[in-house]
């Protein structure tokens, strides 16, 4: 029996989906991965993963004031339990820098060096090439309704949470 779907035959699957809802979330998480994939290979040659970038575009965003270490986790778009391991690693790579709040002893405060805006600044072109690339099948249209039904999933998602 043939697979139905492209996505069962991108995994060779020749069992049909449970559901359409396994099918979308297993179409969702494949499509995810090839993003990522994507966009690894901008980072690659600069030695730097996505969710250090990530950290870097927030605190590029935060400005000269910068954010508490426990700001930058909230604001991840991949949660990630070791922030002050990724803050650690680019802090020895001097991209970013932190400081011991003069308010509250116990807060250190992030902020992009020179450098990491630097980095962060010869990364913004070909990040945009990948997002138009990673979507260049779909009008501007569709790509805003696949924005809207992502924030419904999302919002979904993070009430049940």
């Amino acid at each position: 029996m043939a697979p139905d779907s492209q996505l069962q035959q991108e995994l060779q699957q020749t069992r049909p989906f449970t559901s359409t809802s396994q099918e979308a979330m297993i179409g969702v998480l494949r499509t995810a991965d090839l993003l990522k994939r994507l966009v690894d290979q901008v980072f690659t040659p600069l030695d730097i993963t996505l969710q250090q970038y990530n950290v870097l575009r927030i605190l590029r965003g935060a400005g000269p004031e910068g954010l508490p270490t426990l700001t930058i986790g909230t604001r991840m778009i991949e949660r990630a339990p070791g922030v002050t391991r990724l803050v650690d690693r680019l802090e020895a790579r001097g991209l970013v820098q932190r400081v011991r709040s003069t308010e509250d002893r116990r807060q250190v405060v992030c902020t992009l060096t020179r450098t990491g805006t630097k980095v962060l600044a010869s990364l913004d072109a070909p990040v945009e090439l990948a997002d138009s690339t990673a979507l260049a099948a779909l009008t501007p249209d569709e790509q805003q309704q696949l924005v809207r039904l992502l924030d419904r999933v999302r919002s979904d998602i993070t009430a049940r949470l």
